[in-house]
C-alpha cells in the first residue's frame, strides 16, 4: 500500500511537471517576440517622426540626391508599417526593424546632403 502512493505521489508529480515546462517555454517565446514588436514599433515611430522635420520648406526645395533619399525612406516607412500589421513571429518583427533603420539611413543621407544638423 505505501508503494502505491509513492507511486501515485510521483506520477502526479511528473504529469504537473510535464504540463508545467511547455507552458512555461512558450511564455519565454512570447516575451522574445514580444520584446521584437516594442522595437520595430520604436524604430517605425522613429523614421515616421524623421519624416516630419521642423522646416518643410527646406525638404521641398531640396536637390535631386535629398529628393530621391526622401522618397527612399518613405518608402521604407510605408513598407515597414505595412509589414508591422502583418507581423506574427520574432522574424517579422526583426525585419520590419531593419527595413525602418534602412529608412533612418536615407534621412540621414537627405538631411547631410542639406547640410542639416543629424537628429536622427
Amino acid at each position: 500500500m505505501g508503494h502505491a502512493i509513492a507511486l501515485s505521489a510521483l506520477l502526479i508529480t511528473a504529469a504537473v511537471v510535464a504540463v508545467a515546462l511547455p507552458r512555461r517555454g512558450r511564455r519565454a517565446r512570447d516575451g522574445s517576440r514580444l520584446d521584437a514588436e516594442a522595437e520595430a514599433n520604436r524604430w517605425l515611430i522613429r523614421l515616421g517622426g524623421s519624416l516630419m522635420p521642423p522646416g518643410t520648406t527646406g525638404w521641398a526645395t531640396a536637390g535631386e540626391t535629398a529628393g530621391r533619399a526622401l522618397t527612399e525612406a518613405a518608402e521604407c516607412h510605408r513598407t515597414a508599417r505595412a509589414r508591422l500589421a502583418e507581423a506574427r513571429t520574432t522574424a517579422e518583427y526583426e525585419q520590419v526593424t531593419r527595413t525602418a533603420q534602412e529608412g533612418l539611413r536615407h534621412v540621414r543621407t537627405a538631411r547631410e546632403t542639406l547640410g542639416l544638423e543629424m537628429s536622427v
